[in-house]
């Protein structure tokens, strides 16, 4: 028997025959026609992209939805239809009346699938069958599809859906309450809905005609708000749920009576100037769309005004009255149909229907959704504090998850969810940074005419043109939905100058601080050789603007957004993030998490993508892989210039496109969105790493300044200037050791991998309760690949690695772990993208395989056995029972790689320690946690004058007293019988002593574990061994 085929995995086959062809032609022929009318040019392109993309249906029916033929065709056909949808109407010249008129909720319906299955699915379509769309509509055919964007939107729109039931239902009565009320009625419609629906529709007609191309989170939450000014005044008051003389909800201004607009500010930290504007906006809409003939409220005499300030407002009389409520709502149903009719965008009318089957959380053919999966989609993409939750976070704090979270509280302020979460951010960026300068201070100034030269006119030019090359203004000749061409283009230049405003003042303050910082560190005021770097300065203005748009969550333009219009890469915007965490002091903790989970994001996928400036690096640092990395053509083309960016600003003035396809492949060739990893899902999927000033990926970062760093110095090497970070890669290290700028970089990068790698490897281990010693294995192996076989990882995602490292060693230690339970458990962690398992890139051309060249994206049981194996089978061997040893001090002979070891790395190190979890569950009956105290926190909570306010684990409460009776005493109180109302008493005797050693042992559970043992995978899973 071949000595490999015990490491050897059998992937699952599920493929349509070929006399199923012409049926499941048929039955997409009869969608077409009798499930949603189209004409016969549209029928025609449609099936001719059926065709050609139905080869990877058949190939990938297993991975599709709940694997079943019946479901997977389902799912092709609605991708199909959705991209002849948005293609084909933008390549036309004019498209004929009553052509292509058909809606994405139509195609869903037609399907029978649900919204969330949809998005959930669509990134697998866009890689599989991204070569055929770009052969038939062009290279920019992602730009022009929008899926992202549409699902961002989504998210978006669900997210302020819930908020507006929400503010609904503690506004007004209920139906049922009013039915109840008004039995006699029962026939007629129920008002409350209508004025709910009114409500809706008025929001989303404020979206289409005043918000144009930026409908970001922030100023649609102003635009529900100023819907809920609306109602309040306009209901009649015998419908209302609250009470406008709750001192605790609303603001009293004086005798004038309640000011309604401060206090809806003050429940969603909204900024009331901004409020104001989105009224007028409101109010217009109203005089203009539903013919309403406004009134100065301080004029109007009715019983909805009493007891209201009644300054700035404005009444439409008889707005809300029976014959005009039902005119107003035909008029806005109508008004959103012409708008979304030709477009073929998401209906989000029916996000106001609870009943609706297009928001089902599963299939209709049964298929399950993980919906704690659907709920993390949406919470990552909406807002910063609810990005997808790493294992190196901790969950989110008891303060903010039950914060008002009884429905109808007297308290004013809204319980935490997405959309307060960015409010509360967007009050940050108006009460820090809004009111700084926009030019220089003068601390700044002193730094940057002390260079060699004087450079402020380079660096305010720079920051100039980048900021207006990712926040582009408006052209004359761009075509608006309402025809409304100047007021738009006006909006949308207004928001991206404050915008602009907004990340430049926070470039400054940040670049101040740093230089401060990067001074003392040096002893010197001449920083001429940071100062004057232009990738340094290009990626500060990033990672600005990139807290700009995540503060304000826009729609059109997502993260890598930022990279490709300022011509820098993944690796490059890498170096900076933890030194701007660390020098912005005011920084929110959801933006923080926010730059930590890009960093995360960064160092998974992107900076192994095609055209990241880490391969630049890479030649330097290991000469042996620079055949490999040139072959791929993996090499970042040189940054463009100023001018060339100036020049596109200036030639795209009529009109940029919101997803800058020109400067994708033109002025910005150092992008890193051209590996289709990049573009599908993990983009859009951010996880949440620590909410510590740090994060642990990053302890090692040589490139951080000093200046908080007492507890975090770990070394020497940890405190080199951050100018060496981007000094050119063959460049000595000024901090001495004989090395080059990239060699250095190189190992803290992957030391960087490797700590996020044994992060994850961690999370896996305990969900599978696998061995300490499998998993000392597995972190070993992935060490070795990634120092010894380091190309294993080029256009390719580090958990692609983990996951065939888990199951090599299981394999070559005899474990009965098949990769079908890996995948399943691997579904759970937070991190999960299906696209990791499903698609992962082959180059045939190294690969000993019959009838198969070029380059591909296969099934990870495919990688698996044809490149994963056949590279590493001697680090494995080395691992096995008959190896030398499965110790991770072991290094397998240089002998046995291709690429021998990164000259200076560091040898393979034990499995390192790690932060834990935070709050951990420490009893599997009982719901108790116990969260760790930081260092970081630990000197001001045992400082002289408060220490005898807190107690932790290992200190007493009381003088001489062991700490174990403290535990004893909460012990007590957990297992009585009896409800405790107050606070504890640690002065009890001696019950049943729990040991420290038994703490130690329970801190060290994973979440839950106790149920993983019971759960079998789901029978819909295809992969196995």
């Amino acid at each position: 028997m071949d000595e490999s085929k015990p490491l050897i995995a059998t992937p699952g086959n599920s493929q349509i025959n070929r006399s199923d062809s012409n049926a499941v032609e048929a039955r997409f022929t009869d969608l077409c026609k009798s499930g949603l009318s189209l004409l016969e040019n549209t029928y025609n392109d449609a099936m001719k992209l059926f065709k050609e993309t139905k080869h990877l249906l058949s190939a990938n029916v297993s991975t599709i939805g709940n694997g079943a033929l019946e479901e997977a065709e389902r799912f092709w056909f609605a991708f199909v239809l959705y991209s002849i949808k948005r293609l084909s109407e933008k390549t036309a010249e004019s498209v004929q009346p009553g052509d292509n008129k058909f809606t994405l909720c139509q195609i869903l319906r037609a399907a029978k699938l649900n919204i969330v299955d949809f998005f959930k699915e669509l990134p697998q379509f866009v890689v599989k069958a991204g070569p055929v769309l770009s052969n038939m509509y062009g290279e920019d055919w992602e730009n022009r599809l929008e899926a992202n964007e549409l699902q961002t939107n989504f998210v978006h729109l669900s997210l302020l859906s819930k908020s507006y039931k929400r503010a609904f239902r503690e506004l007004f009565l209920s139906s049922d309450a009013n039915i109840d009320k008004n039995s006699d009625t029962d026939d007629a419609a129920d008002p409350v809905s209508e004025y709910r629906r009114f409500g809706w529709l008025l929001f989303l007609a404020l979206r289409i005609h005043a918000f144009s191309r930026f409908k970001d989170l922030v100023t649609c939450t102003n635009g529900f708000v100023s819907v809920l000014v609306v109602l309040i005044i306009h209901v009649p008051i015998h419908f209302r749920n609250f009470n406008i003389h709750d001192s605790l909800r609303f603001v009293r201004k004086g005798d004038k009576g309640v000011d309604l607009l401060a206090s809806l500010c003050n429940m969603y930290d909204a900024s009331e100037d901004d409020l104001r504007k989105m009224m007028e906006k409101a109010n217009s809409l109203i005089e203009d769309i539903l013919k309403k003939k406004p009134c100065v409220a301080s004029e109007c005499k009715t019983e909805t005004l009493e007891n209201i300030d009644t300054d700035g407002l404005i009444y439409f009389e008889g707005l809300l009255d029976e014959p005009s409520l039902s005119s107003s709502l035909n008029i806005l149903e109508k008004d959103y149909d012409d708008a979304i009719r030709n477009k073929g965008e998401l209906d989000e009318r029916v996000l106001i229907n609870e009943d609706d089957s297009l928001l089902a959380s599963g299939s209709s053919s049964g298929g399950a959704v993980n919906v704690t999966g659907v709920k993390r989609k949406f919470d990552s993409i909406a807002s910063p504090t609810k990005t997808i939750t790493s294992p190196l976070s901790p969950h989110r704090s008891p303060t903010a998850s039950h914060a008002n979270g009884v429905p109808g509280a007297s308290n004013s302020r809204m319980a935490a969810t997405p959309v307060t979460t960015a409010m509360t951010t967007a009050k940050w960026l108006r009460t820090y940074i809004s009111p700084l300068p926009s030019k220089p201070s003068a601390e700044l100034q002193r730094f940057l005419s002390s260079c060699d030269r004087d450079v402020t006119n380079d660096v305010t030019r720079r920051a100039q043109i980048i900021l207006e090359a990712i926040f582009p203004s408006s052209a004359l000749s761009e075509r608006c939905v309402d025809g409304s061409l100047q007021s738009t283009n006006l909006m949308d230049n207004i928001w991206a100058e404050q915008r602009r405003l907004e990340a430049l003042k926070l470039y400054y303050r940040v670049l101040e601080a740093m230089c401060t910082a990067e001074a003392q560190l040096l002893h010197a005021t001449n920083l001429t050789s940071l100062l004057t770097n232009e990738r340094f300065h290009r990626c500060m203005l990033a990672c600005s603007a990139e807290l700009v748009l995540a503060t304000h969550k826009t729609v059109t333009m997502l993260f890598p957004a930022v990279l490709e219009r300022t011509g820098i890469t993944a690796f490059d915007l890498s170096k900076v993030i933890e030194s701007f965490i660390r020098h912005e002091v005011s920084l929110p903790r959801e933006l923080r998490r926010h730059l930590n989970s890009l960093e995360e994001r960064l160092l998974e996928s992107m900076v192994w993508e095609k055209g990241s400036s880490m391969y630049n690096s890479l030649i330097v640092a290991r000469p042996v892989l620079s055949a490999e990395i040139n072959r791929l053509g993996l090499l970042a083309e040189p940054m463009p210039s100023l001018d060339a960016i100036a020049m596109h600003i200036s030639f795209s003035s009529g009109g940029p496109s919101t997803s800058s396809p020109s400067q994708k492949h033109e002025t910005s060739p150092g992008h890193v969105g051209s590996s289709i990893l990049g573009q599908n899902g993990d983009t859009r999927s951010p996880k949440r790493p620590c909410t510590d000033l740090r994060s642990v990926l990053v302890e090692r970062n040589p490139f951080t300044s000093p200046v908080k760093d007492r507890l975090l110095a770990l070394s020497n090497k940890s405190k080199a200037p951050l100018q060496s970070a981007f000094a050119s890669p063959t460049r000595p290290n000024p901090g001495g050791g004989g090395e080059t700028c990239a060699e250095t970089g190189i190992n803290i990068f992957f030391g960087k991998i490797n700590k996020l790698a044994a992060v994850r490897i961690n999370g896996m281990v305990e969900r599978l309760q696998l061995s300490q010693q499998i998993r000392e294995s597995v972190y070993c192996l992935f060490q070795q690949i990634l120092s010894q076989q380091t190309s294993l990882f080029f256009n390719r995602h580090i958990d692609q690695i983990i996951l065939c490292c888990f199951y090599g060693v299981a394999k070559i230690s005899q474990l009965n772990l098949t990769f079908r339970e890996i995948i399943y458990n691997y579904r759970k962690q937070p991190q999960c993208k299906p696209q990791v398992f499903r698609s992962v890139f082959v180059d045939w051309s190294t690969a000993r395989h019959n009838g198969k060249t070029g380059q591909d994206h296969v099934d990870i049981i495919t990688f698996y056995n044809e490149i994963f194996i056949p590279t590493v089978k001697p680090l494995l061997v080395e691992l096995g029972p008959s190896g030398t040893s499965t110790r991770t001090t072991r290094i397998p002979d240089a002998n046995n790689s291709n690429e021998g070891q990164c000259p200076g790395s560091p040898k393979v190190a034990p499995f390192p320690s790690l932060p834990d979890m935070s709050p951990k569950k420490v009893s599997a009956t009982h719901n108790v946690y116990v969260s760790p105290l930081r260092t970081s926190k630990m000197d001001a909570l045992i400082s002289h004058n408060s220490k005898s306010l807190y107690a932790c684990v290992g200190e007493s409460t009381h003088a001489y007293q062991s700490p174990s009776k403290d535990l004893t005493a909460i012990n007590n109180r957990l297992n009585g019988t009896r409800k405790v109302r107050g606070t504890l008493n640690f002065d009890g005797i001696d019950v049943g002593l729990v040991s420290d050693s038994m703490v130690a042992s329970s801190l060290y559970l994973q979440n839950g574990s106790c149920m993983s043992s019971s759960c079998a995978p789901p029978k819909s899973e295809q992969l196995d061994s």
